[in-house]
Order: structure tokens, then sequence, then C-alpha cells
């Protein structure tokens, strides 16, 4: 009897063609990915540049940034949700108390304290959420929908008569997305840090599973891979250079995409969650802690939505009662929609908040410059893609079912 070949270790000896097998392969079981969002933003790249004639610049670059980055830190949190197939819709009027705390307690303590208490309080909130999840068992959208709320009361009481706290000066909440790098060399060595690690991350991949006898990239296809990336990131570098420099809050962004993509694909915990938002009864008979993994999920949220709101304070000038209203609910759940996380839960990434954002954001931002800022026509074009994403989405479990692999 000849033994049995895992398909996927014939492809690297096909070449080319292998390759283009092996994508055909993906499409007919749904594997699909992040390729709908990449796709996506290259073609709302393309109609922009070619309605404005100058939608692809490093200032639009610079915007797209500017603001992305508070929505896309709490749509993290919101990835971390989806996992286990639950929302928070309580995400930005948590943000928008966590910077009124901040802001009402930062003109009589100091700023680092005020911050810390800020995000405590939006730790805090993530617990309650989860406790009353998870222990009680009243179902998350209506515990989130009454903190969504519940908590904008409160953020409305802590401000008190006060309608707007500007943002102190010397604030480290105030460089969270003011401040620049604007040497040249933090631009570009934050793209070489990127590229070599990815490329060192890929290649301790394959040796591992190598070592394992899994299936695993060549160094020719790791090469190659990094190479796009470093097309990527290095005009991505150069853009920043040509207006103020590389933003700390990219940089900061950044740092926390890879803090939770690490715990998500590197540790027991982020197994678990996966564990839990494939299936509670098999996870539980696992041994896994169901109440708990549910419980610090919503922590991780909150968490998030504070950070994210701190930095919504930053880009406004301070705290306010309208802080984490508005759209900003809409915005992080439909990045993290949108980027390729499920609404069915066991599927998702981290970087789906950075992708869904970079799609939203782009929206917003070529509209504006077409003068068609209109929150009526955003509205609609974010909702189709949402809708587009979530129907993608359905047809692509759907198909993985059918073949198998789901």
């Amino acid at each position: 009897m000849v033994p049995a070949v895992d398909p996927r270790l014939l492809v690297r000896e096909q070449g080319f063609k292998g390759y283009v097998d092996e994508f055909k392969r993906k499409i007919r079981s749904g594997e699909i990915g992040s390729l709908p969002v990449v796709v996506g933003l290259v073609v709302i790249g393309i109609v922009f540049q070619a309605l404005t004639g100058n939608f692809i610049t490093s200032y639009n670059l610079d915007q797209i940034t500017l603001y992305a980055v508070g929505p896309g830190i709490m749509a993290v949190g919101i990835v971390f949700v989806l996992l286990l197939g639950e929302i928070d819709l309580a995400v930005g009027s948590v943000a928008g108390l966590a910077g009124s705390v901040w802001g009402v307690l930062g003109t009589d303590m100091p700023d680092s304290l005020a911050i810390l208490l800020g995000i405590l309080s939006g730790t805090l909130i993530g617990a309650f959420h989860g406790v009353v999840f998870a222990k009680i068992g009243v179902p998350a959208f209506v515990v989130t929908l009454a903190g969504f709320l519940g908590w904008a009361g409160l953020q409305t009481w802590v401000m008190g008569e006060k309608s707007t706290i500007p943002t102190p000066i010397g604030s480290f909440v105030g460089d969270l997305t003011k401040y620049y790098f604007s040497d040249v060399a933090a631009a570009y060595g934050l793209a070489v840090l990127v590229v070599a690690g990815f490329y060192l991350a890929q290649l301790r991949d394959a040796r591992r599973r190598k070592a394992a006898e899994l299936p695993s990239r060549p160094q020719s296809e790791i090469v190659l891979r990094t190479a796009v990336l470093a097309v990527l990131v290095f005009v991505a570098a150069y853009g920043f250079n040509q207006e103020k420099g590389l933003p700390l809050s990219l940089v900061i962004f950044l740092a926390i995409l890879l803090v939770t993509d690490f715990v998500l694909r590197r540790t027991t915990y982020g197994r678990q969650v996966f564990a839990v938002g494939g299936g509670i009864e098999a996870a539980r008979r696992a041994g896994i802690n169901v109440a708990w993994i549910r419980t610090s999920v919503f922590m991780i949220s909150g968490t998030m939505g504070a950070i994210g709101g701190l930095f919504l304070a930053s880009a406004t000038g301070g705290a306010d009662r309208s802080l984490g209203g508005g759209n900003q609910l809409m915005m992080c759940i439909a990045a993290a929609v949108i980027g390729g996380t499920s609404l069915f839960g066991g599927r998702g990434k981290v970087w789906s908040a950075l992708l869904g954002i970079l799609v939203i954001q782009s929206i917003v931002q070529g509209l504006n410059q077409m003068n068609l800022d209109s929150n009526a026509i955003q509205y609609m074009i974010t909702g189709a893609v949402l809708l587009i994403a979530v129907i993608i989405d359905s047809v692509s479990r759907r198909t993985q079912k059918s073949a198998g692999r789901a």
C-alpha cells in the first residue's frame, strides 16, 4: 500500500502550477482568509484615486492613521469577544466613560495615575459584563446593551456641569495622536524591524513544522512573502516621512496588535479562547474553565475600549460628553467583521482590526476628499461593506462545512 501524502506537501514540488492549484483548492473549500479585505483595499484605493486624482498621497496616509488608531484598538477587543461568537455593544460607552474619568481626575492628580484609572475603569466594566454573562447567564447582547445605555449616562454624570475638558498641557494623552518621530530613521527603522521580525517568525515556524514532519514553507516562498511585505512597509515609511514623520499612535497600535496576536496564537489561553468559540460543551469537557475565558474576554474588550477612548480624547482635544458616541460602536464592530473575524465564533485574528479599520477609514477619507462627508452616505457605504463581509463569512463557513473542513 502506498502511504497517503498530504497534498500540501506536493505544492512546492510542482512550482507555480502547484501554488495556483492550491489557491483554487482553498477558494473552493472556503479558505479565503484575508483575501476579500485586501482586494477591497486595493479597489478602494483605485476608485478614489480615479475619482479624486490625489487619494494615494502621504497626507491621506497620515490622516487615515490619525483617525483609525482609536477605533482600531477598540476593534481589537471586539475581535476577542467575536471569537466566542458573542458581541459587546458597550465598547463605545466604555471608551467615552474612560476618557471622562481621565479628564476629570487629571485636573487633580498626576497625569499617569489618571490615565491608569481611566484604563482600569474599562477593565472593571468588562469584568462586570463578563460575570453577569458567564456566571448569571444573561445574554451578552442584553448585558452590553444595558451597558451601552448605563455607562453613557454615567459618563454624563462624571462630566458634571462641564461639557468639555481640554487636554492639559504636557499630558501624555495629548501626545498619543499628536507626537511624531520626525527623524526619517524612525520610520525606516520600524520598517526594518517589521520585515526582519516577519522573516524570522516565518523561518522559525517553518523549521518547527519541518521538525514535526508537517507541511512547511520553503525558503524561497518565505523570501518572496517577506519581499512583498517589505515593499508595502517601506512605501508606507516613505509616505510618513513626506509628512510629519512616524506617528506615535501607529507605534502603539502595532505594539498592541503584536502582543494580542501572540496571546491568541502562541499561548494556552489563546487556544482556549478559540476552543470555547468553536464549541462550549467540547471546551468544558476538555477541562477549560469556560466561565473564566468568557469573563476575561470581556475584560480585554473593556480594557481595549478604554485605551481607544484615550486615543479618541487625544484626537478630539480632550474629554467631552459625546466622546465614544456617534458611529464609534458601529466602526469598531464593522472593522473586526470586515477584517475577517467571523460573527459565528472560533475564527479570526487581531490583525482583522487593522485591515477592517483601514477599509472604513479609507472610505471616510475618500468621501471627505470628494466633499461627500455626510454621515448618511458614510453609514450607507460602511453598512453595505459590512453586509458584504458577513455574507462572505457565511458563504465561506457553509462552503467549508460542505468540503469537510469546518
